[in-house]
């Protein structure tokens, strides 16, 4: 799906870990065009509330098409309020189907505190095995680092930041700048 001739589509990583009554979505801030290191503190986690209820996504791909994603995912939220696989399955309907969000380049993870969802450009809405998700340039390796952490102690804030920097020291488009957010069932 990647366009080896738009620069900016291999780099970044974004991980959630739904563990006990907790889930957290975390990535990193590294914002790479080509070869280059743009920006360092970029936040692709972000807390949505809409009509109070609170959804966070995290994005890896081209920014403007994750915001519009994002501002999509809002109002099909809005328009099923608490009903987040629902939102989800008609946002990733519109974006295999409308002309306009097909051209979009970018990937979601969502969660509302009690699922844990992939959304993806070919209409796949997922529900992750193993309640750990795992996207962009360095996601095999941040999720193969946090299944390896499941069946221990660690809680999911501390298994996604691990996996993150594990992640971090293999990917060259994913740095240790963290945004980490968090929902209880």
């Amino acid at each position: 799906m990647a366009d080896d001739n738009f620069p900016g589509w291999h780099g970044t990583t974004i991980i959630g870990v739904k563990k006990g009554a907790k889930v957290v979505i975390a990535g990193d801030g590294q914002v790479s065009l080509g070869q280059t290191v743009i920006k360092g503190t970029a936040r692709k986690v972000r807390k949505l509330s809409p009509g109070g209820y609170e959804v966070i996504a995290g994005f890896a791909g081209s920014t403007a098409d994750a915001f519009t994603l994002l501002e999509r995912l809002e109002a099909k939220l809005e328009a099923t309020p608490g009903q987040l696989a629902r939102a989800s399955v008609d946002l990733a309907k519109d974006w295999r189907t409308d002309k306009y969000l097909q051209k979009l380049e970018a990937m979601l993870i969502v969660t509302d505190g009690t699922q844990l969802l992939v959304i993806t450009g070919a209409g796949d809405v997922l529900e992750p095995e193993h309640d750990v998700a795992a996207i962009g340039s360095g996601g095999n390796y941040a999720l193969a680092a946090a299944r390896a952490m499941m069946d221990g102690d660690k809680d999911a804030e501390t298994i996604a930041r691990e996996s993150m920097a594990i992640a971090a020291e293999i990917c060259v488009y994913t740095n240790g700048n963290l945004t980490v957010e968090e929902l209880s069932q």
